[in-house]
């Protein structure tokens, strides 16, 4: 697919939308919230309200802004003094949003939201409701991770990822990601369209990060990949750029474009295989790896061969091959403890060996999504 069909036929004519900017896109030098880029946002995002296309905004800027609040040149570098100075600029950054957008006729809602959220089956569906009450009462949803809460192990590590999650959850139409570069960058020009994120792609990463940001182009790349295998589009764009949104939705050639997959994934399956993180893995085969992958079967336990990790039945799992490649990850009938003992053996065998056999297979394909 050219980048100009899918600019085309697919961008212009998205209904659902997620944005993400970043903090250096709407922070002045200070780090304090800049106002008339803030401003310039809002009139964009506020038109395409007006055009009937709804919109979700992810927000980074809390520690920023609270670095410009206090008069801090640099990060802390412990986890509490992130967390406090979070909390003094959030408020900050949302008071900005809240003038920026009445100003445009619109009310803003904050969301704040942690990575535990989307992982819990309930929490998850419970924030996809109330985006959508959100959307009823007409309310624009600016969502921020809760870096106020937030410690490592529950974090998502960059709103990039956030965003990511958020489209998928919601099932939007294109993921937009505002940054202060132009696109993905080979050879000192923007690449028109990226039809896939891998290894090569990748490679263009340069590792860079702006001032007061947190990721760089390889979230966002991460970010624009789980996106495109769920389905849809995604574009990365500089946030200064003129009417950049506007001129995006309008189908014009602006930043670098990436190409939806062919198939959209069900709802169901994005939170299996590109929301929820693994909590151990299982080595199959080459044989289990190919049924998987080529035939859609389910994996059985003549098909495995090592197991990863302590977790219960029900657990999110990583299908891997022997070389470590990941190509699946779904739910799993069995704890850890019982595939260890029934790894490598016949269906009919498990009774024999557990007492029981409740299923034939060690992860239904109803419950299992491809990311390979």
């Amino acid at each position: 697919m050219s980048a100009m069909t899918v600019r085309q036929d697919v961008i212009a004519k998205a209904r659902r939308i997620v944005v993400k900017v970043g903090s250096n896109a709407i922070c002045d030098a200070t780090g304090r919230p800049d106002r008339r880029a803030v401003g310039r946002l809002a009139r964009q995002v506020a038109r395409a309200i007006q055009s009937d296309i709804a919109m979700t905004l992810v927000s980074s800027g809390a520690i920023a802004s609270g670095l410009g609040e206090m008069d801090l040149d640099a990060r802390p570098k412990t986890m509490p003094g992130l967390q406090a100075i979070a909390a003094v600029g959030q408020g900050q950054l949302m008071r900005t949003f809240h003038d920026a957008f009445a100003r445009c006729g619109v009310r803003v809602a904050q969301v704040l939201v942690t990575r535990d959220d989307f992982e819990d089956r309930t929490r998850y569906l419970n924030i996809r409701n109330t985006l959508g009450a959100l959307g009823k009462y007409g309310a624009l949803a600016i969502i921020n991770e809760n870096d106020t809460v937030a410690v490592d192990e529950i974090r998502f590590g960059e709103n990039d990822v956030l965003a990511a999650i958020v489209a998928n959850l919601l099932g939007a139409d294109l993921l937009v990601l505002l940054s202060v570069v132009d696109g993905v960058m080979k050879d000192g020009e923007v690449l028109d369209v990226i039809e896939r994120v891998d290894d090569e792609t990748m490679s263009l990463v340069t590792g860079g990060r702006a001032r007061f940001g947190t990721g760089g182009m390889g979230t966002k790349l991460r970010a624009a990949d789980m996106v495109t295998r769920a389905g849809e589009a995604a574009v990365i764009a500089n946030a200064h750029t003129p009417n950049v949104l506007t001129r995006i939705l309008a189908g014009e050639r602006v930043g670098t474009v990436f190409v939806p997959a062919g198939r959209k994934m069900s709802s169901r399956r994005r939170w299996i295989g590109l929301t929820t993180r693994p909590a151990g893995a299982i080595t199959v085969d080459d044989g289990a790896a190919r049924a998987l992958t080529e035939r859609g079967k389910s994996l059985l336990p003549s098909g495995i061969t090592a197991i990863e990790g302590r977790f219960v039945k029900g657990a999110l799992v990583a299908v891997v091959t022997a070389d470590g490649r990941e190509i699946a990850r779904g739910l799993t009938n069995y704890s850890a403890e019982q595939i260890e003992k029934i790894k490598g053996l016949k269906t009919a065998r498990i009774a024999g060996v557990l007492g029981d056999k409740p299923y034939d297979a060690v992860v239904h394909r109803d419950n299992m999504t491809v990311v390979d």
